[in-house]
């Protein structure tokens, strides 16, 4: 028996079409996903994250951080990041999920916010770094949020929430036919910290 999601079907796929996204529920306990949490709030090595947009440079509230396998590069909205070594936290949740998912990655990015009004537009992570229709683990801690999916030609909207300990992976064509986002709100007024676990593919 599942201690934590008796009613979850972890092979569900919460998208109607043109991708797949699987819903894992609580991977950990309260304890566990708490002693997390505050291991990665800690010792993680935040930064403000940037963009370029318009051409003017933005710095954002919520901070983000970059680690793997190898110094990689990742650039997104104009800007790169170079990833640090993974942690023992990191290191030790990759493994977890690997073993959950099947899937196997080498590089993650985090993002902290630090209330429900710290939020992320409509988005697709589709940059070229990231290996093609590849899976993407998001690995949740902290206040649970609201999270969207939106198809790209439709419109059509699926909300659901993201519990503290919780996994939702991304792939197939998700990201080429779906946008994503985590909504703001001020009805939240606690820290959430999300884990997207990746696949970067080196160019020659």
């Amino acid at each position: 028996m599942d201690l934590f999601n008796d009613f979850i079907d972890t092979t569900t796929n919460i998208l109607p079409k043109d991708g797949i996204v699987n819903y894992y529920g609580k991977l950990l306990s309260k304890v566990k996903s708490d002693f997390f949490f505050e291991q990665l709030y800690d010792n993680i090595v935040w930064k403000n994250d940037e963009a370029i947009i318009f051409g003017k440079r933005i710095i954002t509230k919520r901070k983000v951080a970059w680690y793997g396998d190898k110094a990689f590069k990742y650039t997104y909205s104009k800007t790169t990041k170079l990833a640090l070594p993974w942690t023992k936290e990191l290191q030790e949740l990759k493994y977890l999920i690997e073993e959950k998912t099947g899937e196997t990655f080498n590089s993650c990015l985090l993002n902290l916010y630090h209330t429900g009004e710290e939020g992320m537009a409509w988005h697709s992570d589709g940059e070229k770094d990231l290996k093609q229709n590849g899976a993407i683990a998001s690995l949740s801690f902290g206040a649970e949020r609201r999270f969207g999916f939106k198809h790209k030609a439709t419109k059509e909207t699926i909300l659901f929430r993201l519990a503290h300990g919780s996994l939702l992976v991304m792939k197939g064509s998700t990201q080429t036919h779906w946008l994503h986002r985590l909504p703001p709100t001020k009805k939240v007024t606690t820290p959430r910290i999300n884990l997207t676990f990746r696949t970067i593919i080196e160019k020659d």
